[in-house]
C-alpha cells in the first residue's frame, strides 16, 4: 500500500476558499459512525484505503478522530488532512503519525501518484458558496473519487448535535441522511437549519426537502405517545410512519441512533 503523503505540487493554487476554521473534538461524529457503519464493506475491501477529510479547520482534531475511527473497521486505513490556509497546515504537522498526514490544498485533492481517496468527507465546506457553485463542487470533487469512492457533503452546529449531509458517488448523489442527538430535538423540521448549501434554500413550500420535513414533522407529532418510551423510541415510530411515503434506505438499527436516510431523487430541489 502507498504510504499516505500529499501530491508534490507547491505552485499549483488550491481550488477553493478558506472556510472559518471553526472545529471541535467529537463534533463530526455522527457523519463518522455512519459512513463506519453503513460503508464497512467497501472499506475492508478497498485497495488502497484512504480517506481524505477536506477543510478539516483550524485545529486538527476531525481528521485525528476520522483515523481513529476507521481503523476500528480497517488497521490499515488512512486519512489526509486537506486545508487551503498553510497555517492551519503548519499547525496539524506535529500531530501526524502513522497513517495520518496533512496537505495543502482545496477541491483538486491533492493526493500523491494518482491516489484516488475511498471517501472524502467534506462538513460545514460549502456554507460560504452560493446555491448555484454547489453542482460544480461536488463533480470535481467525485471526479477525484475511487471507482467505488464516496463523498460526503453535509453541515453539522458546533457540537455536532444536529447534522444533514449528502452521500454521493462518482455517478453522483444518492442519498440524504439527517442526523440528530434525540434528547435535544423538538421536532424533526429543527434539523432545517443544517441542511446543506444544495438544500437549505430549498426549504419552502412547494419543494421536496420542505415536504419532507413537514410529513416527518406530522410523524413526530402522531407519534408523541411514545415519548413515555423515550425520544429514540419515538423516533422509531415516527421513521417508520414516514416510510410508508418516502423512500427511506436502512432500517431500524440506523434510527435507533437517531439517523434517517432517504434518497436524494426524493428531496433533490426541483428546477
Amino acid at each position: 500500500m502507498a504510504a499516505v503523503r500529499p501530491a508534490s505540487a507547491p505552485h499549483q493554487r488550491p481550488v477553493g476558499a478558506a472556510t472559518r476554521g471553526t472545529t471541535n473534538p467529537n463534533r463530526l461524529r455522527r457523519m463518522d459512525r455512519w459512513i463506519t457503519a453503513v460503508h464497512a464493506s467497501a472499506l475492508r475491501r478497498s485497495a488502497d484505503p484512504v480517506a481524505v477529510d477536506l477543510g478539516y479547520g483550524a485545529a486538527p482534531w476531525t481528521a485525528v478522530e476520522l483515523l481513529d475511527r476507521l481503523r476500528r473497521v480497517r488497521a490499515d486505513a488512512q486519512v489526509v488532512g486537506v486545508e487551503i490556509d498553510p497555517a492551519r497546515v503548519a499547525a496539524a504537522a506535529p500531530y501526524e503519525r502513522d497513517g495520518l498526514a496533512f496537505a495543502r490544498g482545496g477541491f483538486e485533492v491533492p493526493l500523491a501518484a494518482g491516489r484516488r481517496p475511498l471517501f472524502i468527507r467534506a462538513a460545514n465546506v460549502l456554507r460560504q458558496y452560493d446555491e448555484d457553485e454547489v453542482a460544480a463542487v461536488w463533480a470535481r470533487l467525485r471526479a477525484r473519487l475511487a471507482p467505488d469512492g464516496l463523498l460526503v457533503e453535509g453541515t453539522c452546529d458546533e457540537i455536532g448535535r444536529r447534522h444533514v449531509w449528502v452521500a454521493l458517488g462518482p455517478e453522483g448523489p444518492r442519498t440524504v441522511t439527517f442526523a440528530a442527538r434525540l434528547g435535544s430535538l423538538g421536532a424533526p423540521s429543527d434539523l432545517a437549519e443544517r441542511l446543506p448549501k444544495a438544500l437549505i434554500h430549498r426549504n419552502v413550500p412547494g419543494e421536496p426537502v420542505h415536504a419532507f420535513l413537514c410529513d416527518f414533522d406530522r410523524a413526530w407529532a402522531a407519534a408523541a405517545p411514545y415519548a413515555s418510551l423515550g425520544a429514540r423510541q419515538r423516533w422509531i415510530r415516527a421513521v417508520s410512519s414516514l416510510g410508508a411515503d418516502w423512500p427511506l434506505v436502512g432500517g431500524v438499527r440506523r434510527w435507533r441512533q437517531g439517523e434517517v436516510t432517504v434518497r436524494w431523487e426524493a428531496v433533490a430541489p426541483r428546477g
